[in-house]
């Protein structure tokens, strides 16, 4: 079996406490322009459970996000030693070893929203499976409870998407297909991922990284943070989760910043939203809590790079980066609130 597909395999149980999404994220590189799709099981502490599609899409100042809820009974999900099937609300999302499709439409407050896309994992390293974990024998391990795998870290984008009438035709945009499950969303966290594109448009490095506080039982812990970058064949690690004398995070909304050090070298990675293109989203727990999650998906991006053993470089991007904060409460600063 395939990475990809062990990646994308499902791993919520009903009848559990657990929440597991899927998601893809395609940009336009040369405007700020991109769509965000996610398929979601909500499996509550009262025994109940529901699958969700989520859409949110974004074209400079202008937004729109929006989800179908149903009962899980109601939606189809399969996958593992198979492509990763979720049909959800009638939508689909189709996931295999070298890519996928996802076409379905939705009713937004700004009109209806539809979409029929096939994304394709870019060739070569960029490309590979990825998990921001320093092992992945953790994968399935008890800790850390909220776990983040990224099939796909740079896959290419085609199809379109119509929104209030106006139809996108999307031709080698670019973006990520990420994973994640988890007892409860994390109490606080930032997360950012961007793809780095030339003069051509065409991708030649990735970053994705975390920051974010574990619930255990009574104890909040510190930050923890991890980062991963790929650019010329090669990857660098600073994915010592305890290491906390090396990790420097700063969430300060809509400015996340995150300084580290490893055997690797150096890195320091700013990213910057404006919140009148983001989105805000409420995800719920298992146990009924609502937590709040700012998301942008044409952020600033800025990535220095001290290699323990090669020349320094710097990536930028203007509007390409994926970031979003979750927090407790709203932010009235970014609408709409879905």
């Amino acid at each position: 079996m395939s990475i990809a597909l062990a990646d994308n395999a499902p791993r919520y149980k009903v009848g559990s406490k657990c929440v597991e999404s899927w998601f893809l994220r395609a940009n336009d590189p040369k405007s700020p322009r991109s769509v965000w799709i996610k398929s979601t099981v909500l499996c509550r502490a009262d025994g109940s459970a529901v699958a969700e599609t989520w859409v949110s899409v974004f074209d400079g100042d202008r937004t729109s996000a929006a989800r179908e809820t149903v009962p899980i009974g109601d939606a189809t999900i399969t996958g593992g030693e198979t492509p990763l099937v979720t049909e959800i609300a009638g939508t689909t999302m189709r996931l295999d070893s070298d890519g996928g499709t996802a076409v379905g439409s939705i009713d937004t407050e700004s009109g209806k929203l539809s979409w029929d896309l096939t994304l394709a994992r870019v060739p070569g390293f960029l490309g590979e499976p990825l998990s921001l974990l320093p092992t992945r024998k953790l994968i399935d391990a008890p800790v850390p409870k909220n776990k983040l795998l990224t099939p796909f870290p740079v896959a290419s984008y085609s199809g379109s998407v119509t929104w209030d009438g106006a139809e996108w035709l999307i031709d080698d945009w670019f973006g990520m297909q990420g994973h994640n499950w988890g007892e409860a969303h994390s109490p606080e966290y930032a997360w950012g991922q961007c793809v780095f594109t030339d003069s051509q448009s065409r991708p030649f490095a990735m970053m994705e990284g975390a920051s974010g506080r574990v619930q255990l039982g009574p104890v909040t812990t510190p930050l923890l943070s991890m980062l991963t970058v790929r650019r010329n064949g090669k990857e660098f690690r600073f994915d010592r989760l305890v290491d906390l004398w090396r990790q420097t995070p700063k969430l300060a909304f809509p400015k996340w910043q995150l300084r580290m050090r490893g055997r690797d070298g150096q890195a320091l990675l700013t990213m910057i939203a404006n919140p009148a293109r983001m989105v805000c989203l409420g995800y719920d727990n298992p146990n009924g809590q609502r937590s709040y999650c700012l998301n942008s998906k044409t952020s600033e991006v800025t990535l220095n790079v001290k290699p323990a053993n090669d020349d320094e470089f710097e990536c930028r991007s203007q509007f390409g980066g994926a970031l979003e904060f979750l927090q407790q409460t709203e932010n009235p600063q970014v609408q709409p609130v879905i």
